[in-house]
């Protein structure tokens, strides 16, 4: 196991890193503004679970492989951000609908929820170079076990970022429930968060390029 003090000098580090609004912080809000708390929250639990693969293929030695090849990093980064612009259409598209004052969020399974977060949490290669990059720095080598000390870390770096994701989503979801007040308004809503999504795809494929 990891040792008290790695993993509190990894968590105070986390909440730090995680408490600066990033590509995943971007992602929940713009959810929430499109689709509603419920929306929100549910895309930060698939966001959260579709990192266990990335943190998983890190503490069996794989992550190195992927962060260091520039044709998987590439792949991985441009699926994402491609599916990010996607998702962003798809709120603006459906934006409308209804115009009554207390128009509810559109609506969408459970699942396809999840899964939607999952996908844009497992294609961020942000999160891979982070995992690469971070957790073993926080390891202690002497103890063994380097795979279940990684599994660790990562599962506390989840945990942190999952309750702080879901306070962000509460906050945007409770702003879109007072816009949807007015129909015209929570459909100028609907569609900045499609915007966000479309800008942070937008930012993410141009960015980070691997050289």
């Amino acid at each position: 196991m990891v040792p008290l003090t790695n993993l509190l000098a990894f968590a105070l580090a986390s909440l730090v890193l995680i408490a600066v609004p990033g590509p995943s912080v971007l992602f929940v809000i713009g959810r929430s503004l499109a689709l509603g708390r419920k929306g929100g929250l549910l895309s930060v639990l698939g966001n959260a679970l579709g990192m266990v693969p990335q943190i998983t293929a890190v503490a069996l030695g794989l992550g190195a492989v992927l962060a260091q090849s520039i044709l998987l990093f590439s792949v991985v980064k441009f699926a994402g951000a491609g599916y990010l612009i996607y998702l962003g259409v798809q709120a603006i598209r459906h934006r409308g609908g209804r115009s009554t004052a207390a128009r509810p969020a559109p609506s969408r399974s459970v699942w396809r929820l999840i899964r939607e977060g999952f996908i844009v949490g497992a294609s961020n290669p942000k999160s891979i170079v982070f995992f690469v990059a971070v957790l073993p720095q926080f390891v202690e080598y002497a103890s063994g076990g380097i795979p279940l000390q990684l599994a660790e870390l990562g599962a506390v770096f989840l945990v942190i970022a999952l309750v702080s994701d879901s306070m962000w989503a509460l906050a945007a979801g409770t702003a879109r429930h007072w816009f949807a007040r007015s129909p015209r308004r929570i459909s100028t809503l609907g569609a900045t968060g499609g915007v966000m999504m479309i800008g942070l795809g937008g930012t993410l494929a141009l960015t980070g390029t691997k050289s």
